[in-house]
Formats: C-alpha cells, structure tokens, sequence
C-alpha cells in the first residue's frame, strides 16, 4: 500500500510532466535571415492570417537581431496594434520592392493602430530601438534570401 506521501509525489511528478509537455502560447514560425543595409537579422515569417493575427502576443523575450516579418500576398495598407504584446517593438512598413517606407515605435498592450501611410507589401517588428541604434531608416532596402517569394 502506497503511503501518503509517496502519492503526493507521484501526483506532483505528474503535474510537473504535464506542465513540461504543454504547448507554448505562442511557439515560433519558421524563420529566415534578411538583411537590412547590410545588417543581418534572423526573422520568423507570419504568411497566413492566423500567423499575422497572432504575431508576437504573449512573448517575453526576443533577440537583438531577431523579429517577425509579416508577408500578404499583394500590396494595401495595413494596420497593426498591441494587444495581448508585452514587448517594445518598432515597425518598418515594407513596399513590394523591398524598401522600408516608414518606421513607427509601438507602446506593449497598447490598442492603439498604427497604420501604413502607403500601400505595402511587408512588415516587419523588431524590438524598440533596434532600427534606431543600427542606423536604419526609410529608403533602407530589404534582402531576402534567394528562395523567398
């Protein structure tokens, strides 16, 4: 006969392997590596809605030279806000021929949209400052690898 105890543990050996095998709120999307001016950044790729609606919600932590770049299928404008986001991050509006239109800072859990001025074909959210600190401004262009459509 198993003492108390001893099923206490159990239990909590068992809650501690279901608390393992959970799934992430928000795991990551498969990732490529751009370039912007020449600087390398290793982004995750939102193409479908769920992806784009999900975004960075929920995350906590994010690198230097990481981020999300948003991809639709053809050029319009676009609206971004923060909801359910703890992280600062910064957006570059992308235009079709790879060139950053404009640059917004977004304040985390903030509903507030941020809209595109122009019509544009990508986004991209890197954490606040980022753009700033490495010189990247509008007119900056995007390289993508070879293979991206």
């Amino acid at each position: 006969m198993q003492s108390k105890r001893s099923k206490t543990i159990l239990l909590l050996l068992f809650l501690g392997f279901l608390g393992a095998c959970k799934e992430e709120v928000n795991p990551k999307l498969k990732t490529i590596e751009i370039s912007i001016a020449g600087k390398p950044f290793l982004v995750e790729v939102a193409q479908t809605d769920q992806e784009r609606q999900r975004g960075l919600m929920f995350r906590k932590t994010m690198g230097d030279n990481e981020g999300m770049l948003f991809v639709w299928d053809r050029d319009d404008k676009r609206y971004f806000y923060m909801k359910n986001t703890y992280l600062p991050l910064s957006i570059a509006f992308i235009s079709s021929d790879a060139t950053i239109v404009q640059i917004e800072d977004m304040t985390p859990l903030s509903e507030r949209t941020i809209e595109s001025h122009s019509f544009v074909r990508y986004a991209l959210e890197v954490k606040q400052g980022i753009f700033e600190r490495l010189g990247i401004k509008p007119g900056a262009k995007i390289t993508f690898p070879p293979d991206f459509k």
